[in-house]
């Protein structure tokens, strides 16, 4: 089965059931080693299988159970599942109202990169308390690209996350790199329009892409990722200031249309651009 392409592995999982229950899967956007799904279940339930990646789930709404190891598990709202690669596994409605989740099942060759060749962690319990985890809200956003520094970003989130709940002790702390944050930082700022690649950024941070992923959050609060969406709503703003129509101001700042424009400016500050350009003396 390929990974990255969005076809929604659980998808693909045969389902169990009596009849009359339904199950509604729909598969978001990918990127290389990462694959996510939102499924809504009720009244039927996926049979025993198991993937080759790791599978982190968000309860959304309902009670998701499901067996794991050998034992049975709940997942309520805001709690995470994680699934270890070839660990067999079912799912199904926990109550008959059903339940929805978002998953995204990650390379564990990726998982292994961002660790730098510790050793896969497990986390044995198989749920964790959304307080626990520190994933980034971009994980779940299935309409929204994942590729790029968004993937590693995530990935290394997701990384950190699992050791933690493994229990494995903390990397050592290190001084800031900050001359090569710096170097990653004004590269984004000077042309945020522009997609850097991650390959692009290690070369001129001279900082591996896992490195730099987690530093320059340490650095300067944000992610490289959305650093650069700031600075594109900076540029939006200013386009419009100008008299740029919307959909315009949204391709001048590196957005891929008016819509994608619209949903950054209304999370980065509560309202619309048109709202926003209406608002102006």
């Amino acid at each position: 089965m390929g990974r990255g392409g969005g076809g929604g592995l659980e998808g693909l999982c045969p389902a169990s059931g009596g009849p009359g229950g339904t199950a509604a899967i729909r598969a978001g956007l990918g990127g290389p080693g990462i694959e996510r799904t939102a499924v809504r279940l009720v009244g039927r339930g996926f049979a025993p299988h198991r993937h080759d990646t790791y599978g982190i789930g968000w309860t959304v709404a309902g009670v998701q159970a499901f067996r794991y190891r050998g034992e049975g598990r709940i997942c309520l709202p805001g709690q995470y599942h994680v699934l270890h690669p070839d660990e067999l596994h079912d799912g199904r409605p926990g109550t008959p109202a059903g339940f929805a989740y978002r998953i995204a099942h990650i390379d564990p060759a990726l998982i292994q990169a961002a660790l730098g060749g510790r050793p896969l962690p497990f986390v044995p319990g198989g749920v964790l308390d959304g307080r626990a985890a520190r994933l980034p809200a971009a994980l779940w956003r299935l309409e929204e690209p994942i590729a790029g520094m968004a993937g590693v970003e995530a990935v290394a989130a997701v990384a950190d996350t699992l050791l933690a709940a493994a229990g494995a002790p903390p990397a050592p702390a290190r001084p800031l790199p900050l001359a090569a944050l710096a170097r990653a930082r004004q590269a984004i700022a000077d042309d945020p329009a522009r997609a850097l690649a991650a390959a692009q950024l290690e070369r001129i941070a001279g900082l591996d892409r896992w490195t730099l992923a987690r530093r320059f959050r340490d650095a300067y609060g944000t992610s490289p990722t959305r650093f650069r969406t700031l600075r594109q709503l900076d540029h939006a703003r200013a386009a419009i200031r100008a008299g740029l129509p919307l959909a315009e101001a949204a391709g001048a700042a590196g957005f891929a249309d008016q819509s994608h424009l619209t949903r950054q400016f209304k999370r980065a500050y509560g309202m619309t651009p048109g709202v926003w350009a209406g608002a102006l003396a």
